[in-house]
């Protein structure tokens, strides 16, 4: 047993004691302590007091880095807000610590304390945001960019090599390999397929009459004695949804409007299985203005176009197929689980543990993901993006099968987000539902789907959802996409953030500078001011660090922690279903040994059973 002591000091001003319940928690690297009230014989947090407290846990909690304080009403009294100096916490290693307040804390709301040197406070303190304020900064990625002075700085970076070395502690091999490679053709290609937006690319059956790409423009980059046209079954095609884009104010940066540019970027997949890009032009429509820039060009025209691409590319991947299309649609098929089906009905057994925490995310979330100035487009603009690209979003894109079929990359090589899309239901579906009648005489079943329609997709007959249930295989389906979205989509567009977003270069959500208008006129220094400044950069990659941390809370795609089914069936389903995600596990590990790039992000180990990141 380990022993804390408290004092706590209420401030000495008129009225700053309480009578309500005070309750504490204490976060350390090896842990949490319980829940626990400061409760003394007699009267407790008087104006100008200091009472003494003994909190006891089984171990100790080795470096003390957070208190969490709650205030709960006493009796029917009605608000009596308390005036918290501080409390000094001595550790049972003897160890002083002083966590300072000095604030007015009213009932219901959660005040996090954090210890006086700042540096020791690392793990848990993320840990502990990771419920309470998911998007903000790290506070130890916090320190650490503020020891450098790089924390609201607004001056230019003076090389790419400085903005690749703002974390000394956060490394990952992928990072390094990003930082390494980022102006890299094959890599820019392979990005499509396996980094962090695998939806925006396409096969090309031929090439849009916008995009007045000739033969004589990319031949020395194909196949040497075939043409365009031979070619185009090898084209493939970044074509950014100019109708989403379009109209769209750019955000305004010290006092003038960024620029968007919905552009088109056209991708070869070369005899070596790398998939190339060959053209980019960066508007919709061709001008001489609009130049269709190419791999001959100079190195920073050509490094300039594919920044503007990924910009674009960025804002779709956070706003669309990351915010939109997993948390937001998540909270659709949450709330109408929670108000259409009873608790002892088997989907709401089957679905719930996969929306642990999700409405907490979301609801934090909403204003704090990027803030007003963290993108080209501003909060409003991405906003507008999201309502836009929901009125076009159809059921067949977000089942795998299909829209890998949709988009033409059945037998594209090296992708490794289409391969690796597992998931299971089918059998628990069955077991429950053996017939088609049983469907349809479902109300709670038909309840959440229609609720689903109406309000999560407007009641877009369009859109190809469905707003009813009458077989079990289309109950299996929708019940797969659902799973599918809050675990492995998920965790295909969140879980690399830090990798790929930590090279600004590489990717950046805002980009200062408007898109060249003619060739050879830029230079590495036309990139860096293009580029976010210091502060920018450090907020915006300290954000993307904490989005892509893991807990040690984590719960595993296919784990059910909580039993909730009670016939033995189920139980072997799902103990059937976690054999098969533990081989396959083991069979992307075995093939990311072979990779030069390995592709770990839908291996079921790292995939969250819901999303609570």
């Amino acid at each position: 047993m380990a022993e804390y002591k408290l004092e706590v000091t209420t401030g000495d001003m008129k009225y700053s004691g309480t009578n309500d319940h005070i309750y504490v928690t204490l976060f350390g690297t090896e842990g949490q302590s319980e829940r626990t009230e400061l409760d003394n014989f007699g009267t407790d947090f008087s104006t100008g007091t200091t009472g003494t407290y003994t909190l006891s846990t089984n171990l100790s909690l080795e470096k003390l880095l957070l208190i969490k304080v709650e205030k709960d009403p006493f009796c029917y009294l009605p608000e009596d807000e308390w005036y918290l100096s501080k409390i000094v916490v001595t550790t049972p290693e003897g160890e002083a610590i002083l966590f300072p307040c000095y604030r007015w804390i009213s009932r219901g709301e959660l005040v996090e304390l954090r210890g006086g040197r700042g540096l020791f406070q690392v793990f848990c303190l993320i840990m502990y945001y990771k419920y309470f304020f998911c998007f903000t900064l790290s506070y130890f990625s916090g320190i650490e960019l503020e020891l450098k002075g790089l924390l609201g700085s607004a001056e230019k970076w003076e090389s790419i090599e400085d903005m690749n070395k703002i974390f000394w502690w956060k490394k990952t091999t992928m990072t390094e390999y990003v930082s390494e490679h980022w102006k890299e053709d094959d890599f820019y290609g392979f990005q499509f397929l396996n980094g962090l937006n695998p939806k925006v690319i396409k096969r090309c059956s031929e090439l849009p009459p916008n995009f007045p790409v000739t033969e004589e423009m990319v031949k020395p980059f194909l196949e040497e004695g075939s043409s365009l046209q031979e070619e185009v079954k090898a084209i493939y095609s970044s074509l950014t949804r100019r109708r989403w884009m379009e109209g769209i104010p750019p955000r305004a940066y010290n006092g003038e409007p960024l620029h968007v540019t919905a552009g088109l970027c056209l991708l070869y997949l070369n005899p070596e299985n790398k998939l190339m890009p060959i053209a980019i032009q960066l508007h919709q429509q061709p001008s001489e203005q609009n130049p269709i820039f190419l791999p001959s060009d100079s190195e920073t025209d050509w490094l300039l176009a594919k920044m503007f691409i990924k910009n674009v590319d960025s804002m779709d991947h956070q706003a669309v197929q990351h915010l939109m299309k997993t948390h937001f649609l998540a909270e659709v098929y949450t709330v109408a689980a929670l108000r259409k089906f009873s608790v002892i009905h088997p989907l709401y057994k089957l679905l719930i543990p996969h929306f642990k925490s999700t409405l907490y995310i979301n609801t934090g979330g909403r204003k704090n993901l990027f803030g007003p100035d963290g993108s080209s487009l501003g909060y409003d603009g991405l906003t507008e993006l999201m309502r836009r690209a929901l009125s076009e979003t159809t059921y067949s894109s977000l089942c795998l099968p299909e829209d890998i079929t949709a988009r033409g990359l059945e037998s594209i090589p090296n992708f490794y987000y289409r391969d690796d899309g597992l998931n299971f239901v089918k059998a628990v579906v069955e077991y429950y539902y053996p017939s088609d009648s049983e469907v349809r005489k479902d109300n709670e079943l038909q309840e959440w789907i229609s609720e689903i329609f109406t309000h999560g997709f407007l009641g877009n007959k369009a859109s190809g959802f469905p707003e009813s249930f009458h077989t079990v295989e289309e109950v299996i389906k929708f019940i797969t996409m659902v799973i599918f979205t809050v675990t492995v989509q998920h965790a295909a567009v969140n879980n690399g953030q830090f990798d790929y977003y930590s090279c600004v270069p590489n990717i950046s959500l805002l980009l200062r500078k408007p898109p060249p208008t003619t060739k050879g006129q830029s230079s590495m220094e036309t990139i860096l001011e293009t580029l976010p400044n210091v502060g920018e950069t450090v907020n915006f990659e300290a954000m993307v660090c904490l989005l892509s941390e893991t807990y040690s809370d984590m719960v595993p795609m296919g784990s059910y922690p909580d039993e909730r089914f009670q016939e033995p069936a189920p139980k072997q389903m799902i103990k059937e279903f976690q054999a098969e995600l533990s081989n396959f596990s083991e069979a992307i590990a075995t093939r990311n040994l072979l990779l030069k790039i390995p592709y770990s992000y839908l291996d079921p180990a790292h995939i969250e059973n819901s999303i609570a990141i």
